[in-house]
């Protein structure tokens, strides 16, 4: 690979990164109080709801994420050639890139009632929107993967029939006709 491709390949994952956690960013900007302040208005009872509800949903998502994983790695142990298919897969196919969804979700969250202009809306925006994108993407490459591996078995293609790929009580079955979903 050349370098060019390699230093746009790193900018554009740097500046990813960056409006991904830009709401931090913007919260940190743009309240008016010193950060010793605010985290002493926090210990007298004083937090930020919005700030809150958006932790809560990213220690959520951190928390299914890390389960899902785990549920996985120890299906695999017991039976490496079958499809994971118990705890929370039977929810959702891909639980641990809804938990990633989830934990960006709250960052998004976490700095809706802070931003200053619009400008700062569209920065948080375009890197939670890219995220989900990235994620669904994710998705896709695992479910061909998967219908690869796992495609002849009924088992399996009974769970697919049934087990939405992402979002549960959405009734999105598979992904992998959406070519444009490159992540």
């Amino acid at each position: 690979m050349k370098m060019v491709a390699k230093v746009s390949i790193w900018t554009s994952c740097a500046l990813l990164y960056a409006l991904q956690v830009s709401p931090l960013l913007f919260r940190l900007m743009n309240t008016e109080r010193s950060l010793a302040n605010a985290t002493y208005d926090m210990v007298i009872g004083e937090p930020n709801p919005v700030a809150l509800v958006g932790a809560v949903i990213m220690a959520l998502g951190i928390i299914l994420e890390s389960a899902a994983d785990w549920q996985k790695s120890k299906q695999k142990s017991v039976n490496p050639s079958r499809f994971c298919d118990k705890g929370l897969y039977k929810i959702v196919r891909c639980p641990n890139y809804l938990g990633e969804v989830l934990f960006w979700t709250g960052v998004f969250v976490s700095g809706v009632n802070i931003y200053a202009s619009i400008w700062q809306w569209i920065a948080a925006a375009i890197g939670y929107v890219c995220i989900v994108y990235i994620m669904f993407g994710g998705a896709r490459r695992l479910e061909l993967r998967q219908n690869r591996n796992y495609g002849e078995d009924p088992d399996y293609q009974a769970y697919v029939k049934k087990t939405p790929i992402l979002l549960p009580l959405v009734p999105l079955y598979s992904v992998a006709k959406y070519k444009w979903l490159v992540g």
